[in-house]
Formats: structure tokens, sequence, C-alpha cells
């Protein structure tokens, strides 16, 4: 798939790929936050999710974490990552800084390089050259995996919100872009697309700009609840006013907006909550915001993070960002789970799936729909405060389009609407779509004027489109609707036909191409291409679970492990022939007086007298077969700490959530401790759902249970074939 003619190159609407409309999903994911043994199963769990090009930082402060010693080991082979996605079939994106930001010490600037007085972010010679320094280590590690050697790196992004946030007062910014463009350059990176954050007044130095939009603000210094977010309303502006806006910098954009696409690099994929302030980012939250970017004439989605990790430990310091480093947050020491749409542990989220839905558009729709321009009706709501109108847009590219629309605003009800209309003005007719209820919270889009064949066009269906099956004997346009979709069909459908499938249907919706044709798998497990397999991962508990999923056509053989039970609606349906179950797996809990602490560097800081340390023993049963084992505790205090033989190895800010941690990482430890830090209603800390407390005190781990996470093989080595990244 890597051929070095490949072009990707972009218009003032889209990018292309070999002079063709291109629509790709990015996701982030950063490989020195998780580890190298799961990098492979991780690309492939973004995979499913429709993400066809992986970002990544490059962070400064975990290769060169003492001056001159270049650690590229095992945790931080940055080599063998781009080499795994390139085995993985995707497409890279590789962010090299020299600033990040990323939530990390320093933005990622080494503690040497500060401490030798260098003004950083600028263009002093001195510094210029500890970058070049660094870049060239880089360029040395992605050399022969660049495009134009095969491989599959096609763009990087040079620096990060440069002018918006962080340290630096260089005046001439746009010159320090340029300087850091040449030295990449110098250094070999010769890639197709060079890269730039262009939010918040950021300079660009020329390159690509990249947008961003998050559904909340951890990082804004306030304790109260903020103003409903403006990500949630169709509009032509492309700016996010509350990312960094704990710098207090809510500059507009200083490109030119219409000579660029409307790419996003920093979607968020969902939130890194601060000790401050811990908003929880749900699968809704991310999916109206990625609905509403759509409807504004986005034509990249790219998610952060994408899968969130666990912070190194570091030889000197910890490295998150924190208070300590003249940061105006504290961030956790160990977690950068972000609640993204796969997890700190690898767990694939609900988030994961809601976003599948457009990725899955994309990849079958994505090249028509960044043909079509963005329309906005002219009483539609300006201000993410009009709560009682329903917000519209419009993507057509002349008669054909799709009409989207949101009725949700996170955090906030939006008034719901009986019997209500939509239509679609066009230059000679207008497209009117059936009455129906809107509801507090809905979100969607409905096609109109859609080709389905030589012969037929889909006139207007108040059903979403999702994908499109070509099978041996069939062409099947699959939608996804819990209403009438009232489809309206003009012309003969010849050989074509049409799916209905519920929201949940489509939420648990898998696509894959085997054998020459593609197939639709229906799973609430997740269903994940792994190399020349299928296979599936889910979770089970004290219950055990038998294993369902259904498919279109049937598969070429019946898994084994499974029995083909009956059809539904055209679906085969397979159902496991016994139970998954724990399989002997125990879990205890103990109080005890302290937790020992042997890790000079993560000390205990602020003990509490009302602090509590808990001894977890896990029995292991002498056979078990899963893919992981996941301890999951409801706990409510200020926060968590994770210890396996007295080092620190995990934490968890309070958010009301349930702390998952998965266990293969550490092998199979049968002891681990837990130190669980008072909350106290004085605590200048703002939650979304404050715990029941007790004389205005809390800390209590609630329950503790055990799962399983198992792993089966749907289609084995053989039968493979999937399809390369769009």
């Amino acid at each position: 798939m890597y051929e070095k003619t490949t072009s990707f190159e972009y218009t003032n609407r889209y990018l292309t790929k070999n002079g063709q409309p291109w629509f790709p999903v990015m996701g982030e994911i950063h490989y020195s936050r998780y580890p190298e043994a799961y990098w492979e199963e991780s690309l492939y769990k973004m995979k499913a999710g429709g993400v066809n090009v992986v970002s990544a930082y490059a962070i400064w402060i975990h290769h060169e974490e003492e001056e001159g010693v270049f650690d590229f080991a095992a945790g931080k082979n940055l080599r063998k990552f781009i080499e795994t996605v390139k085995r993985c079939r995707m497409y890279m994106i590789l962010r090299i800084g020299p600033w990040v930001h990323g939530e990390v010490r320093n933005g990622g600037i080494p503690d040497w390089v500060i401490g030798a007085g260098i003004p950083i972010r600028s263009n002093a010679p001195a510094y210029l050259e500890k970058v070049e320094t660094y870049y060239e280590q880089l360029a040395r590690q992605a050399e022969g995996l660049l495009l134009a050697d095969g491989g599959p790196v096609i763009g990087i992004q040079i620096e990060n919100e440069y002018g918006h946030c962080g340290p630096g007062d260089e005046t001439d910014k746009e010159g320090h872009m340029k300087a850091l463009t040449a030295l990449a350059q110098k250094a070999g990176f010769d890639v197709p697309l060079m890269t730039a954050t262009g939010w918040g007044g950021a300079a660009t130095g020329g390159l690509l700009p990249v947008m961003g939009g998050y559904c909340e603000a951890p990082w804004d210094q306030r304790l109260t609840e903020i103003e409903p977010s403006g990500n949630y309303v169709f509009t032509m502006q492309r700016n996010d006013s509350n990312i960094g806006s704990d710098y207090g910098i809510n500059e507009g954009i200083t490109h030119k907006v219409e000579e660029f696409p409307f790419l996003t690099a920093e979607l968020g994929g969902g939130l890194q909550v601060t000790k401050h302030r811990r908003p929880v980012a749900r699968a809704k939250d991310i999916g109206g915001m990625t609905l509403v970017k759509l409807g504004c004439g986005v034509s990249l989605l790219g998610y952060y993070m994408y899968h969130g990790g666990t912070n190194p430990k570091g030889k000197h310091t910890t490295l998150q960002e924190s208070r300590d480093t003249g940061y105006p947050n504290d961030l956790p020491e160990k977690s950068y789970d972000f609640n993204a749409p796969i997890r700190e542990y690898g767990q694939m989220s609900e988030t994961l799936k809601e976003l599948k839905l457009y990725a899955m558009f994309a990849a079958d729709f994505g090249s028509q729909l960044c043909r079509m321009e963005v329309y906005l009706p002219e009483e539609n709501p300006k201000t993410p405060f009009d709560l009682e109108h329903v917000r519209t847009s419009v993507r057509r590219n002349g008669r054909q389009g799709y009409l989207f629309y949101n009725n949700y605003q996170r955090r906030y009800s939006m008034k719901s609407h009986k019997d209500f209309s939509f239509s679609v003005r066009l230059e000679d007719e207008t497209i009117c779509f059936p009455a129906r209820d809107i509801a507090d919270g809905e979100y969607g889009f409905y096609p109109f004027n859609m080709p389905l064949s030589d012969t037929a066009v889909l006139r207007r269906a108040a059903a979403t489109p999702l994908c499109m099956l070509h099978t041996a004997d069939k062409e099947y346009f699959v939608f996804y609707t819990d209403g009438n979709p009232a489809y309206e069909v003009e012309g003969e459908l010849d050989g074509e036909a049409l799916i209905t499938l519920t929201r949940q249907e489509a939420l648990n919706a898998w696509k894959y191409r085997l054998d020459g044709q593609d197939y639709l798998f229906i799973s609430e497990d997740a269903v994940v291409e792994y190399g020349e397999e299928i296979v599936l991962y889910g979770r089970t508990g004290e219950e055990g679970k038998r294993v369902r999923v259904k498919t279109l056509p049937a598969l070429p053989a019946v898994p084994e492990g499974f029995a083909e039970s009956k059809t539904e609606n055209g679906f085969t349906v397979y159902e496991s022939v016994e139970m998954e179950t724990l399989g002997g797996l125990l879990v205890s809990t103990c109080e005890v007086p302290q937790i020992a602490v042997t890790d000079a560097v993560c000390v205990r800081k602020d003990k509490r007298k009302g602090d509590r340390d808990i001894e977890v023993r896990i029995s292991w049963p002498a056979e078990l077969s899963c893919n992981d084992v996941f301890l999951v505790l409801d706990y409510r205090a200020e926060s968590g700490d994770l210890y396996i033989d007295g080092i620190k190895e995990g934490d968890s800010f309070y958010t009301g959530q349930e702390w998952e941690i998965g266990l293969k990482r550490f092998g199979r430890p049968e002891t681990l401790g837990f130190v669980f830090h008072e909350l106290r209603q004085e605590d200048k800390i703002i939650l979304e759902d404050s715990p029941a407390m007790e004389n205005g005190r809390i800390c209590a781990l609630d329950s503790i249970r055990i799962e399983k996470e198992y792993r089966r093989v749907l289609v084995p080595k053989g039968m493979g074939g999937a399809a390369l990244p769009g």
C-alpha cells in the first residue's frame, strides 16, 4: 500500500490522495506513554474504530532527559513504533515539537535546557542548536520509513500552539516557525504534509494549519460551571477560544482560512482531568461535537487523545505537568487516561463506538462529503446560549447533500420539539423530511438526492448513512434510525438494497473485507482486524457470558467454539458454545497500617489523617486463558494511588467514575497496595457529581471486583485480506 508514488496534497477545501478528495480519520496515541508490548494490539483497536492515520508526539524530555543521553530503548523506541504502524497498514503524522504541551513537564522541554537559561521557543542560536540535534535524532529513527521511502509517515507537525500557549516571547513568531521547519527539513523530514496548530492566534509559518475543539476546559482556573461550549453550534468560525484559556490568551485565527481546508488535529476525544477541575467526557459529548464539526465543513476528523496512556518514570523527576514547574495546572503523576475512546489500559470505550459511526461514514462517503460546501440557514442559532431552537446545517454539492441537526448541549438542557419538520431549500426545489419529535440531547444527519445507482436516487430519508457493503451478489446501503426511515426512492434499484439498523446496532457494527467481499459484523463486543485474523474482544464478570455475533453475509466458516443458531433480518447469528467465565479468579481486600513505598521519585505527598491504605489480594488459577484482567474499583476520595512492590504504578483523580486497572502489563501480581486520599468539602475542586460525605469528609472504597477480557478468533488466518486504509 505504501507506494512511493502516492501523493498527498490539499486544496482550500480538502486533502487529496493521488489527486482525489480524501477524508481521513486521525487518532493520537503516545508510544512513550503505553507499553511497547501492546502497541500492535492498540493500533489494531484504533483501526477498528475507523482510524487510518496515527498521530503521535515525540516528547523531547522522554527521549533526552539528560543532555546528550538519548533514550529510544524499550517503551520509547520510535523506530519500532513507526514500523508497527506500517505493519498495521496505517499512515502516520509525527508531531516533533520541540514544545508539545501534551500535559508533560515543561511542555516536553528537558529540565537541562530550562536550567541552562537558554531562551526556549525562540530563535536564540543556543536553543536552535539543541533543537537541531534533537530533530536529527528523530530523523534517524524515521529513516527509511517516510512516504518517499515506501513508509507510513506522510506528515509532521512543527511545534504546538506557538504564540498561543506556554512560555516564549519571540517577537518574530512566524520567523521562528519557519526556522524550525528549515531545521526539520535539513534533518531529513521530507514529507508531503507539514502542519502546525492554528487556533488561538498561533503562528503557522505558512504550514498547513490544523484546528482543535474540546467539549470542556479542565485547565480553566475557575471552580464553577463554565459557559456552554460553542463547539455544539454550527458556525463558520473554526477557532475554539477555550483551548489554552488557562493562559488567558483567546485571540482569533492568524492564517487566512479561505486558503486552507478545515482540518482538526485536536478534536477532543476526551478530557484529561486536572487537580482542581474534573469534568467527565462522555460518548455523547464527543459524538455531538463531531457531528457539528462535520456540519461546519470539516474534512479531517483528528482526535486528541484517541488512546490514553501512563506517564513513564523519570530518572530525576516525575514527568507530568504541574504547578511546581510553573504551569497553571496539576495533573496526575501517572495517569494520562484522558477518558479517551481507548483508555489508559487499552479498554475500548463507548466513545470509540460513537465515533466509529462517523468514521465508517467517512470511509465510504467522505470523498463525496469533501466536495460539499456548507450552507447555514439565516435563522440558525448563532450562540450556544440559545437552548430553545434546533441547530441545523446543510452540506451539499449541487442538489445532493446532507442535512445536519443538533439538539444537544453538554451540561445544559435543550428544548424538546413535537412534530418538528426539517426542510432543505435548493435552487429549484425544497426537500421536506417527515415531521417527528426531536428530544433534548438528539443529533444526527439525513441524506437527500443521494445516488444509489445509475437508475435510482434516494430523494430523502429520515435515517443516517453508516456504510456500504459490496458483497458477491448485492450492494447494500446501510442506514440507522430508531424511527421510521421514510425512504423515498426515485427510479429502480438494480442489485442494490437498503438496510436499516437501530442506532444501537450501528454502534455495535464493524465492517471488514474478507475474500474479496465486505462483511458487516454486529456485536456488543469489539470486532478487530488483527493481522490476518478477525478477533473479538469482550469482558465478563462473575455472572459469566455467552458470546454472540451476527454477520452479513454469513462467514465462510462457523468460528471455532461457536454454533450457527439462526438468522435475523438477513444476518446470520453465531453464539458461543460455552460460557465465558472468570475461571477461578478471586479478589479480596484488607486494610493495612501503611503501604511501603520504595520508589525514591514517587514519594507520598500531602498525606492526611483520613487517608486509607488498602491491600488487594488476587488468587490466580493455575490455568487462565484471557487477554487481560481488570480490577474495577468504586471509591469516593480525592484521589487514589496504586503501588506494586512498593513502587507507584498508577493513580486516579476522583471523578465519580469507576477506576479500572488492567493487570497484564504487571504480570500476575498477587498483592497490590492502594492509598486513597481523603476528600474534604473545603477542597478547591469542582466535580460534576459530588460524592456523599460524612461530616464534610470522605475516603471510602465502596466495592472492588474483577473482570476478565477474553479474546476469541472469529476468522482465522487464511481467510483475511482486510481492506487497506482509505
